[in-house]
């Protein structure tokens, strides 16, 4: 899902076939950002430089150490840049079309979440 952060309004939305990890299917879709955009991502999205210089993971913490100071502020303001996304996630998932176990036509789950993304913005 791809989430206007000014606006708060979902721009794209993507959907694979059974289960898979949201880094394979950013991959394998043709979600593409412009150069010079900015991408929030979470912990899962590890490698995602490579296909776009700028973007912004949270920073892991190594085994066996802590975080400094600067690694948790990045950290936490860039949490409070991601909650619009997270709070979409949840609203999304009221419906209980992300929830729940999906039980009817896999041709119309993409029509479906799409129509309540509408409904949401």
């Amino acid at each position: 899902m791809v989430v206007d952060q000014a606006s708060g309004k979902i721009i794209c939305t993507a959907y694979g076939i059974g289960r898979i990890h949201d880094f394979r299917l950013l991959k394998n879709t043709k979600v593409r950002f412009h150069e010079t955009q900015l991408c929030l991502a979470d912990k899962g999205y590890q490698g995602i430089a490579k296909i776009h210089p700028y973007s912004c993971i949270p920073t892991k913490k190594p085994r066996g150490a802590n975080l400094s100071t600067s690694e948790r502020q990045h950290n936490r303001h860039l949490a409070s840049l991601r909650v619009v996304g997270e709070h979409l996630n949840r609203r999304l998932k009221i419906f209980r079309i992300l929830k729940e176990q999906y039980r009817n036509r896999r041709k119309r789950f993409g029509l479906q979440c799409n129509l309540i993304a509408g409904l949401i913005n």
